[in-house]
């Protein structure tokens, strides 16, 4: 009888850790509404935002949501690594939260703890919910277990890696990049913002980001390849394109994983003399862009200046302030 308990009790130690639902209750500053919209909206539209509170006499503060009354799935593999786990953040498109098929034994061999919040999906706003509950969930993972911070990433499936990718980007002292399964956009666009400078900088210098799409799924390999452009535009170079074969719109199997996995991981490499040719490219064209909105406003063109300076707002993001703040109040004093 003892043998026989001491045989099952050995297979329970030696079974992988089973996800598990749980609840966070850490607050993190990281995941208020303020810091989310100056990370992740250009300026002027944080702008235009705080004008519209204004007039209701409200103010951008708080938190989007109660941590406390989330619930998350947590799947934390059976063996630490020495320098601790990784973690990756999933934001899903469906509305639970699951681990997907095949993913635990590809993150348990890589020590990866996975992390995903319910009531996260396709159907819920970026803003108020999917993006705070996937910082929160970093926070609170971090907080609970040894995490290696070098190894930390966003990541989603279609809808869910667009939100995935705007993480990379607004948040690159969190996630050192994403990995984005069947999902992304053009960067310097309203769905992908450029950060703050600082931020912007250290995106370029740290992250990596792996787009991971099935061979059949032509609309979002194109989505991917534009996207890729996109960002080596703007100087990201740490990029990865992984087609998996005999795959259409879905999550990756568990071979693909495991390649994405790698690549994600994979140290990340600077050219110093591309980056900063790259970097002076830009500043010559914002440069450019926002000198035409001066010399548009100085002509009486307020009209065609607006257009000019949105444009601009839009195409580079916190790149292009405090001056193309400057010209918005320029703009909008009586002539």
């Amino acid at each position: 009888m003892k043998a026989g308990l001491s045989f099952l009790l050995l297979l329970v130690l030696a079974a992988p850790c089973a996800a598990q639902d749980t609840v966070f209750t850490d607050v993190t500053p990281l995941a208020s509404n303020a810091e989310l919209s100056r990370r992740l909206l250009t300026p002027l539209t944080v702008v235009q935002m705080q004008k519209v509170l204004a007039r209701e006499g409200q103010v951008l503060a708080g938190q989007p949501v109660a941590i406390a009354n989330e619930k998350f799935l947590l799947h934390v593999p059976p063996d630490e690594p020495a320098n601790g786990y990784g973690l990756m953040v999933f934001v899903p498109p469906w509305k639970d939260a699951r681990l997907p098929k095949g993913w635990s034994g590809p993150l348990d061999s890589n020590g990866i703890i996975f992390v995903s919040a319910a009531a996260s999906g396709n159907d819920q706003y970026d803003m108020s919910r999917r993006l705070p509950l996937a910082v929160a969930a970093a926070h609170n993972v971090m907080r609970r277990f040894k995490v290696d911070p070098a190894r930390v990433f966003a990541a989603g499936m279609s809808g869910g890696s667009r939100v995935a990718m705007r993480l990379a980007l607004g948040y690159p002292d969190v996630f050192r990049g994403a990995l984005l399964n069947a999902g992304s956009d053009v960067p310097g666009t309203r769905m992908a913002s450029v950060p703050p400078r600082e931020l912007f900088t250290r995106f370029q210098e740290q992250s990596r980001l792996v787009y991971l799409t099935g061979e059949q799924d032509k609309v979002n390999l194109d989505a991917d390849r534009r996207s890729n452009t996109g960002m080596r535009s703007l100087c990201m170079f740490n990029t990865d394109i992984i087609v998996m074969r005999g795959l259409g719109h879905e999550t990756a199997d568990a071979p693909s994983l495991s390649r994405g996995l790698a690549a994600l991981q994979a140290p990340v490499t600077v050219d110093a003399a591309a980056l900063a040719a790259c970097r002076a490219g830009i500043e010559s064209e914002m440069t450019a862009r926002l000198d035409q909105v001066d010399r548009l406003l100085a002509q009486g063109r307020r009209d065609e200046a607006r257009t000019a300076l949105y444009e601009t707002d839009e195409r580079f993001g916190g790149l292009a302030a405090p001056r193309s703040l400057k010209l918005d109040l320029k703009r909008e004093k009586p002539p």
